[in-house]
């Protein structure tokens, strides 16, 4: 947790692709609490942020999660088809 903290960019791909345990969502809290107004965190998902909360469950440290994530953060929102397909035949 502690290298988690300090690495000046952290990013965490297919974010919430599952939903998460109540330990995992613990851990979470921990590592955005941490970095927030210190370090840059990027949040890759496949979902819009706004079924962010049912993902991680709901309750008042899901609510305390999305609090630090939003109230510093810049939203991108891609939309389109996925480009992996067309990746896939370079090789």
């Amino acid at each position: 947790m502690k290298k988690l903290s300090k690495v000046d960019l952290l990013i965490l791909g297919e974010f919430l692709l599952t939903n998460i345990s109540e330990g995992e969502r613990n851990d979470l809290f921990e590592v955005i609490q941490s970095r927030t107004d210190n370090k840059s965190t990027i949040y890759c998902s496949q979902w819009a942020p706004e079924g962010w909360l049912g993902k991680l469950g709901n309750g008042p440290l899901a609510d305390a999660i999305l609090d630090r994530i939003r109230n510093s953060s810049y939203t991108i929102l891609l939309k389109g088809r996925s480009l992996r397909e067309d990746y896939s035949k370079i090789k």
